[in-house]
């Protein structure tokens, strides 16, 4: 049984660590000067790694508008809901 809840203890512990191994430097760095550019700006530690791209959290814009974002593996932005 020890043995049982250490490997689902480890797999829950890895599961997270590994999704965030696909974020490198660059592609954080690209992701801020996009939201840069459109006058927004994150915490980095918000950006989780999707199959299909990247979902951005509590993100600011300018006006102090609060929003969600979605971008593809492109990183262009194919969603924004307000939070």
């Amino acid at each position: 049984m020890k043995y049982i809840l250490t490997l689902t203890a480890t797999a829950l512990i890895s599961g997270p660590a590994l999704a965030e191994a696909h974020l490198d430097a660059q592609t954080i760095e690209k992701i801020e000067a996009m939201l840069t550019s459109i006058e927004c700006q994150m915490d980095p530690d918000d950006i989780e790694v999707e199959d299909d791209g990247y979902d951005l959290d509590d993100v600011i814009c300018k006006g102090g508008n609060q929003f969600d974002i979605k971008l593809d593996k492109d990183l262009n932005e194919v969603s924004r809901r307000a939070e």
